[in-house]
């Protein structure tokens, strides 16, 4: 019932992300053609291929598919560095995101049906993709880019000694996108093989699938697979270690914050999970601005 009337929420997440990125997308599939055509046509055409055996698998609805088609094409456009290759982009980082989120979801489906926490067999809706993905392409789309850029923000991340390494925006996106990873995993793993998970506030013994509740195995598991998509996306983004380190060490740093938020303003009523994913992804993005910033 409180999810329910929180709802509102999650519709504000998506407008906060869909008109901005679609815009940012589109914008860029009309501007390419003249300057290069093989950019729009391999991100637009992988793009759709994604949202529809996304949606095929019956692992989102077609709004939803429709929307992580949007996100994936606005972040493989604000993340391509020439030569350009489709698979250096953030296509591959967001691959690492559903394969390991759609395998975690079908593990020990049965348990999380006896539980009530299964997610739906239709898939996830819009808002939720959104909440999960929209914070990445939001912190790398053009406007956002040149603003940074303009003001010379973040300037002495651009370059690691003599070697240049890709703009530090990216970090920021890959940190959200392996957070999103984290916590999917996290939860859907911790419920099936966790045993019982303890409130990250008071450290209580609580029943599987408790919002703020976390279990060693659990916790683990989203650590690898932010480990994961931060070292594919390290690799794809054409970055080295410390992009690596930085991403995955601020994914970690907001999974836990997802659990403090789920233990806290969730449990309340306060804010729904929809809410509670996009600010945890938000987290993980600020938290690698300030790890850029102070390391050198």
């Amino acid at each position: 019932m409180a999810q329910q009337k929180l709802a509102w929420q999650s519709k504000v997440v998506l407008l906060a992300v869909l008109p901005f990125v679609g815009t940012d997308a589109t914008l860029a599939l009309f501007r390419w053609p003249s300057e290069w055509a093989p950019v729009p046509i391999w991100t637009a055409g992988l793009s759709v291929l994604l949202g529809l055996v996304t949606w095929k698998l019956r692992a989102a609805t077609p709004g939803a598919a429709f929307t992580g088609a949007a996100i994936t094409a606005s972040l493989m456009f604000s993340t391509f560095t020439f030569p350009y290759e489709p698979w250096h982009t953030a296509l591959v980082p967001i691959l690492a995101v559903f394969l390991l989120a759609f395998g975690a979801t079908k593990v020990g489906r049965l348990k999380k049906e006896r539980l009530g926490t299964a997610e739906a067999r239709r898939g996830r809706s819009a808002s939720q993709v959104a909440a999960n993905l929209g914070m990445a392409a939001l912190v790398t789309c053009a406007p956002i880019q040149s603003w940074v850029t303009d003001r010379g923000w973040l300037s002495h991340a651009w370059a690691d000694g003599a070697v240049a390494g890709p703009p530090p925006l990216f970090t920021v996106a890959l940190a959200a996108l392996a957070e999103a990873a984290a916590d999917t995993v996290s939860s859907e793993i911790g419920q099936v093989l966790g045993g019982r998970p303890r409130m990250i506030t008071t450290l209580r013994a609580v029943e599987p699938g408790t919002d703020g509740a976390a279990s060693i195995a659990g916790t683990m598991s989203g650590i690898i697979a932010a480990a994961a998509v931060a070292g594919s996306g390290a690799w794809a983004l054409r970055g080295d270690g410390r992009m690596f380190l930085l991403s995955g060490s601020s994914a970690v740093f907001g999974l836990f914050f997802d659990s403090l938020l789920g233990a806290t303003l969730e449990r309340m009523g306060w804010i729904n999970n929809d809410a509670v994913n996009f600010l945890s992804t938000a987290s993980a993005a600020a938290f690698a601005i300030v790890l850029l910033i102070f390391s050198r």
